[in-house]
């Protein structure tokens, strides 16, 4: 006999038997239990993050988010310096120095054809970062040895506490943005705690995945992934007729276990080397 309850949901418990359905108190329990089995097995559904922020503190700074169509990131620095690509500065205090910050094996990225290069904070006091765009912005925080892969001009800022690499990406970008690729940049806490500040276009949401669990993103949706969560290029062809053809459908399917989040707007700076 096929198990039509394992195909439905691969991780539910074993196939019960029915009970004596002539008992109409067992009949009741049963068709409850089955409801809840069934539920369980759908996909959690990706939920808001928050928006507006004030006095945050974690890993040795506080930091508040303000602002509607787009929010400012504001961050009071003390002993612990944060660094963020040069041209999403906003303001600071002028005794709030910012220098170039030494990445091993240099830097080697463009934006828009312009030279990409990062910066930290040197002393204390006041800093505002924001990007270019209606959007939203949230904060991460990240315990030892934890660990974030996060779509290239995405992050805002980082405490230094976050190590940082990234890698370069093609297959799929090449289909989707004429072979330019785009980077994963990942971030590695590297100290006890550190927080990686990101813009996402639009509204942001999280979802956390259980193992094998999966969803299916368009690809300039996704914002940030856990290490954990595998990410996969589905293509499905759309066809009108026999021999008719009406293009590819293309999205990224992401398994957990893990975070991902999704912003509900996408705009692609095109990267390169």
């Amino acid at each position: 006999m096929v198990d039509l309850q394992s195909r439905v949901c691969p991780n539910s418990p074993a196939w019960v038997p029915s009970p004596d359905f002539a008992d109409p108190s067992r009949l009741h329990k049963h068709i409850l239990e089955r409801i809840v089995l069934l539920y369980n097995c759908l996909m959690a559904v990706p939920v808001m993050k928050q928006t507006n922020v004030m006095d945050e503190q974690f890993a040795g700074v506080t930091y508040h988010i303000q602002g509607e169509l787009v929010p400012v990131l504001q961050i009071e620095i003390g002993q612990m310096p944060v660094y963020f690509e040069h041209h999403i500065l906003l303001w600071k205090d002028p005794s709030l120095n910012v220098g170039v910050k030494a990445m091993q094996g240099g830097l080697k990225r463009m934006v828009a054809g312009m030279p990409l290069f990062m910066v930290q904070t040197e002393g204390t006091g006041r800093i505002g970062f924001s990007r270019d765009g209606a959007g939203h912005v949230f904060g991460v925080h990240l315990k030892a040895g934890e660990k974030l892969d996060v779509r290239e001009h995405q992050w805002l800022a980082a405490t230094n506490s976050l190590g940082y690499t990234f890698t370069r990406v093609k297959g799929l970008a090449n289909m989707l943005f004429s072979g330019t690729g785009f980077f994963i940049d990942t971030f590695t806490c590297e100290g006890s705690e550190g927080i990686l500040w990101m813009h996402g276009y639009g509204n942001v949401f999280e979802v956390t995945l259980a193992p094998g669990e999966m969803i299916d993103v368009e690809p300039g949706g996704w914002i940030y992934k856990d290490v954990t969560v595998r990410m996969d290029t589905q293509v499905q062809r759309l066809t009108t007729g026999l021999f008719a053809s009406a293009g590819n459908l293309v999205f990224n399917r992401f398994t957990g276990p893990g975070r991902i989040a999704i912003q509900s707007m996408y705009l692609h700076l095109a990267s390169s080397e």
